[in-house]
């Protein structure tokens, strides 16, 4: 693959890297299109000109839409970096002054992101109606000192360096079920009982997984009869009633229907960290965000 033509040639603008990247993202011209706000020709062009700068073809038509070439694989991981980084300037751009304004990327797993902190976001909008949020949710970390995010809520402590980083606490972890099912199915008196009962766990051991096994090596020894790496939708299952599994204890409490289980059995502390980069802690939005975070998960674990 040629990179450019000629050295003397000059790079291709974003505009064309980022059409590009809808492009891979979305699988169509017109699908990308309708998410860049551009109209299907323009998104056309933009890909027949980066074609024409890197000197081969970046995509092939199949019965799926446009599938990306060896040549755009290759280019991808770059042009999701411009994409980062052009994020994170126009959100430094956006947001400087005195004032809270502009917009702040947080990140959580996925329980604490879709439960608990949109209640806490929505009292700091209503403070800062001039302060804008993107909550992404993920069990994965994402690299603060890559800009991935401004503010990140975290259950395993950060370890890189130039990291702003607040303990807020321990949230309790505890195996809960729907009274719908233990009225079916009786409660477990202890942890051997679980063997007869329907559990819901984790379908691979992901890092965070290995480590809560550390802690409960119980929790490797049942045969779930749901899996599910989604944490969001082993929390939706216990409350559908499928069986017994492991989720916050605040959080069940706010379930009047979920009774906690073996309580004196498998009780697990799991440290709440709240992270940011230390360039940011002068930036009033990120630092609005990062302290109403703190005091928000404060009360939810006390």
């Amino acid at each position: 693959m040629a990179i450019l033509k000629s050295m003397n040639q000059a790079p291709p603008s974003w505009d064309l890297y980022r059409s590009f990247l809808a492009v891979i993202r979305e699988g169509s011209l017109s699908a990308a299109a309708r998410a860049l706000g551009l109209t299907q020709p323009t998104l056309a062009r933009h890909v027949a000109a980066l074609e024409e700068a890197v000197g081969g073809s970046l995509f092939v038509r199949s019965p799926r839409g446009l599938d990306p070439t060896d040549a755009a694989l290759a280019l991808k991981p770059q042009a999701e970096a411009l994409d980062a980084a052009a994020s994170a300037l126009w959100r430094t751009a956006s947001g400087w002054g005195a004032e809270v304004r502009g917009t702040v990327r947080v990140t959580a797993s996925e329980v604490v992101g879709a439960r608990i902190l949109p209640a806490i976001l929505a009292e700091l909008r209503a403070r800062h109606p001039a302060l804008e949020v993107e909550l992404v949710l993920s069990n994965a970390v994402d690299n603060l000192l890559q800009r991935d995010a401004d503010v990140a809520v975290r259950m395993v402590e950060p370890d890189q360096q130039a990291l702003v980083v607040r303990r807020v606490g321990a949230i309790a972890l505890g195996l809960h079920a729907h009274r719908r099912y233990l009225d079916r199915h009786g409660e477990p008196r202890r942890l051997a009982d679980l063997d007869g009962h329907s559990l819901i766990g984790f379908d691979r051991e992901t890092p965070d997984i290995r480590a809560l096994i550390r802690r409960a090596p119980e929790m490797a020894l049942p045969r779930f009869a749901l899996r599910t790496d989604s944490h969001l939708a082993q929390f939706a299952a216990i409350e559908a009633g499928f069986g017994i599994g492991i989720c916050q204890v605040p959080l069940a409490r706010r379930a009047p229907d979920l009774v906690r289980v073996l309580a004196d059995a498998f009780d697990l502390p799991m440290g709440v960290w709240i992270a940011m980069h230390e360039d940011l802690r002068s930036t009033p939005r990120c630092r609005a965000v990062f302290d109403a975070l703190a005091a928000g998960l404060t009360a939810h674990i006390g």
